[in-house]
């Protein structure tokens, strides 16, 4: 019998002695977050105040290391936007041109999955692009950052991280950026991929991936001749909700994703409302669940799924309510028709 610790064939075959070490030039790009917060004299909280290169600085494995930081945003991971992503893809996109070995983004962990996520969708790069933060401040007692840019670091530098997309790594896990939630508030361990599990680790420095993960295609950046980024927003369903919250939606955003009971199913009196925004705008059905997909044809009672879809909805296969929206707000802002709206989604079926 094989041993539990050793390494799978295959998973061998994702490992070189030569990615045991940030070898290639790696930039990191700091965006502010927990990561880079410290105590402020005015507040009785931390707030972003290191800079990519004090956190870069920090890390001893990365001495004499071939790796640059650049401050792109100090901001809390709440106070980003998806401009602020645009911007950061443009950059990346140039980093990769410059010849940079990999990208390490250093952010809050409040909307790390979602940017990330983001930056998937848009990023044409062959760099590795690789995202990390911290549960823990800079200055807390186990500080988590330290050894999450090193994780990354380490990561990005690695010839097998290429064509993966873009990653997450904390923990000493590496996620993919469609899997990946933050599933507790505090905890070090805050981050999984609760459908798929992680698609591999980092042990002793080496980067173990235990499977390969295709690449999906990029949506086109914003059109430049958009002057108000389209809104879309998410309503979620809960017991005895009247839906009030869908009354005068029409003119006001650009498109809505339903957070449904279960499999997609919402409640009866919800589906009138429904089918009238899903003319108006695309209404994408998603999950509040977080893990699962959304059904086709199981069901077929007023305000479940296949009733839905049959009313003008858009099924979001397996993402969550958040990543559905942000893929929704991508192909809005680049100026899609419907069509390759729905067959967006028909990717993550």
């Amino acid at each position: 019998m094989r041993p539990v610790h050793a390494v799978s064939s295959h998973e061998r075959s994702f490992v070189s002695p030569a990615d045991r070490a940030p070898h290639r030039s790696v930039l990191v790009l700091a965006l502010g977050g927990t990561i880079a917060m410290t105590p402020t004299a005015s507040a009785s909280g931390v707030a972003p105040t290191l800079t990519g290169s004090d956190l870069v600085a920090a890390v001893p494995g990365l001495r004499g290391a071939a790796v640059s930081a650049e401050d792109f945003r100090k901001l809390p991971g709440a106070s980003l936007t998806p401009s602020d992503i645009v911007d950061l893809v443009k950059r990346l996109e140039q980093a990769d041109r410059e010849g940079v070995g990999g990208i390490v983004v250093t952010q809050g962990t409040d909307t790390l999955e979602e940017t990330a996520f983001l930056t998937d969708l848009y990023y044409r790069g062959n760099a590795p692009v690789v995202f990390t933060g911290a549960m823990r401040s800079a200055t807390a007692t186990g500080a988590d950052g330290p050894a999450n840019i090193l994780a990354a670091v380490q990561t990005a530098a690695c010839a097998r991280a290429r064509e993966q997309g873009v990653l997450v790594v904390l923990g000493d896990e590496v996620h993919a950026a469609r899997y990946v939630r933050k599933m507790h508030t505090t905890s070090p361990a805050a981050f999984t991929s609760p459908a798929t599990g992680p698609l591999g680790h980092l042990v002793e420095g080496t980067v173990r991936l235990r499977h390969a993960l295709k690449r999906t295609s990029p949506v086109a950046l914003p059109l430049d001749t958009v002057s108000t980024p389209p809104e879309a927003e998410v309503v979620t369903a809960s017991l005895g909700s009247s839906g009030k919250l869908l009354e005068g939606l029409e003119g006001r955003i650009s498109g809505l994703v339903v957070a449904a009971f279960g499999a997609g199913h919402v409640p009866q009196t919800w589906v009138p409302r429904l089918e009238a925004l899903a003319a108006a705008m695309p209404v994408v059905l998603t999950s509040r669940i977080g893990t699962g997909p959304v059904l086709t044809s199981t069901y077929a009672f007023p305000g479940s799924e296949s009733d839905l879809l049959a009313r003008g909805l858009i099924a979001a296969g397996s993402l969550d309510p958040y990543k559905a929206r942000l893929l929704l707000v991508a192909h809005l802002a680049a100026g899609a028709p419907h069509e390759t709206i729905c067959k967006a989604f028909l990717d993550y079926a």
